[in-house]
């Protein structure tokens, strides 16, 4: 062979091994490409596991999700004070349900915000005739059928979150519920502040009016009953009425005022009215009836239900009201999953 001979073999062998080089790198990084969209793994973590699956797509996956859940166990120590509540309602009941994951980024995500809203419809299924509180361990073991497509068919619910954990890289988990039941003669309000999509939010407030004669359908109720929800959010009460406050809610604030009154160095009966007189302004802080409407504050709650009554033509009042709010409690107690939150029966 001559000499131009074995210089083109050489410049045939150079071209050809750059040329099936760029196509091997092209199909790697569809691959990953592919991977990647499958998973929301990070893409170091996703060339590794196809890099050790011989580039396996189906492969890979399975390791990414067995390596993932295995991470996402050892997370679960982690505090989760983010997320989202998510609420469903059908007519019989009214479903809330708190997610919980470590940062804002995860809550934005729409495996987690899927699998947060799919958690509240699943909650509606719970067998009750009362409305109760409820922890992890009453959705855990149900069944879950997921509909996303990077997480979808037949799993439990506990399983569920801990593959949505393993695709975040997160503690994800589901800290807590509320149930409500529709009264026989009324309805359900609701309120989502913060809310991404509909039936999900960062704070909620949830209303039971119940009404005589069974006048539900009045376009009012509706309305109100919103504003009344809305409202819970806002004003942030604790109880129904002055008679449903608690004794010891009642004593300890009494203890505060009074030790206040003292500090003036007033005399007995001055520092006796000062307290009355205090707990009276405690009352319209934290009683739902006595404050003042967030949206008219010239009127308190309770003449906005007298108006309501006298436009829907039967007398409307609250049966029950729910403020939750995500994270509420953690920093104090984070192995408390069914914390109360603002509720009155």
């Amino acid at each position: 062979m001559g000499l131009s001979g074995v210089v083109g073999r050489r410049l045939y062998m150079k071209l050809f091994t750059a040329a099936n080089y760029s196509s091997t790198a092209s199909n790697e990084i569809n691959l990953i490409k592919q991977l990647r969209e499958r998973t929301s793994a990070p893409i170091k973590d996703v060339k590794a596991a196809l890099v050790a699956s011989n580039w396996d797509l189906d492969a890979a996956q399975t390791e990414l999700r067995k390596k993932g859940i295995v991470l996402a166990s050892k997370k679960s120590s982690r505090t989760a004070s983010e997320g989202l509540l998510a609420l469903a309602q059908n007519h019989h009941k009214t479903a809330l349900i708190e997610l919980n994951c470590e940062t804002d980024f995860v809550a934005r995500n729409d495996i987690f915000q899927h699998l947060a809203r799919s958690l509240a419809n699943q909650a509606l299924l719970l067998d009750s005739n009362s409305s109760f509180h409820f922890g992890p361990q009453s959705l855990e073991e149900m069944k879950l059928n997921l509909e996303h497509p990077k997480i979808n068919g037949e799993t439990t619910v506990q399983n569920a979150i801990t593959e949505v954990a393993a695709i975040m890289g997160e503690n994800v988990k589901l800290r807590r519920g509320y149930l409500m039941h529709a009264p026989s003669n009324g309805l359900v309000s609701t309120y989502l502040h913060t809310s991404p999509l509909p039936g999900l939010g960062r704070i909620a407030g949830i209303l039971s009016l119940e009404v005589d004669g069974g006048k539900t359908e009045a376009d009012a109720l509706q309305r109100v009953g919103s504003e009344l929800a809305m409202h819970v959010v806002a004003a942030k009460p604790l109880f129904l009425t002055k008679e449903l406050v608690s004794l010891d809610a009642l004593e300890y604030e009494r203890e505060i005022l009074k030790s206040q009154a003292e500090a003036t160095g007033k005399p007995q009966m001055a520092i006796e009215r000062m307290v009355e007189g205090r707990l009276r302004k405690y009352f319209e802080n934290v009683v739902l009836m006595d404050q003042k409407f967030v949206i008219n504050d010239t009127i308190k709650v309770k003449e906005v239900l007298d108006n309501l009554s006298k436009e829907v033509g039967s007398s409307v009042r609250v049966a029950s009201f729910l403020r939750m709010e995500v994270g509420e409690g953690i920093a104090r107690q984070e192995t408390d999953s069914s914390e109360s939150v603002a509720q009155v029966a």
